[in-house]
């Protein structure tokens, strides 16, 4: 049985995307030609409350490709798969075709 997680409050569960290796035509690509540090989400927590108690939704939700800070983030193996969990507000930005 295969677990899931949801996170809490204003958490975001991120499968990290990983760039291409090699072009269709096999041309292997460097390193730092794709460096890009993005992730498809998940999962979303519910949101989070600001200081007078009311509710802030999430600025993102499942299936959004986000632009993800350098560093940051907590490592989460579920099964055979590893995943990062960042608070909302970590999240750079969405990335859109």
């Amino acid at each position: 049985m295969a677990k899931r997680l949801i996170p809490t409050f204003n958490r975001v569960l991120i499968e990290k995307v990983v760039p291409p290796a090699k072009t269709n035509a096999g041309i292997l690509l460097p390193e730092k030609s794709s460096k890009l540090n993005s992730g498809k989400v998940v999962a979303v927590g519910p949101g989070g409350r600001d200081r007078e108690g009311k509710h802030i939704p999430p600025s993102v939700k499942e299936g959004d490709t986000v632009l993800l800070p350098q560093y940051g983030g907590t490592e989460v193996k579920l099964g055979e798969k590893e995943y990062l969990l960042f608070r909302d507000e970590d999240i750079l930005g969405t990335l859109h075709d």
